[in-house]
């Protein structure tokens, strides 16, 4: 399990934003601190050092997940 960062933000399409230092694939999927699935990486944006990552939810509540810190499964 790789940490990939702390939710910062719910964006107005309500996809899961927050920044990782990590080289992420698209349609990866994410999991929380319990290895439950939340979402998958559908964007990938701003500056290549640190970019911010877009995760479209696969959970009910997704604003329960800002400030919260998400992972990586390892394969």
């Amino acid at each position: 399990m790789n940490r990939l960062g702390k939710v910062i933000h719910l964006s107005s399409n309500k996809n899961l934003i927050l920044r990782s230092k990590l080289t992420l694939k698209l349609r990866t999927t994410v999991v929380d601190n319990r290895l439950s699935p939340v979402g998958k990486i559908c964007d990938v944006f701003g500056p290549v050092t640190s970019p911010y990552v877009s995760i479209k939810p696969s959970v009910k509540n997704p604003k329960k997940y800002v400030g919260r810190v998400l992972y990586l499964m390892n394969k």
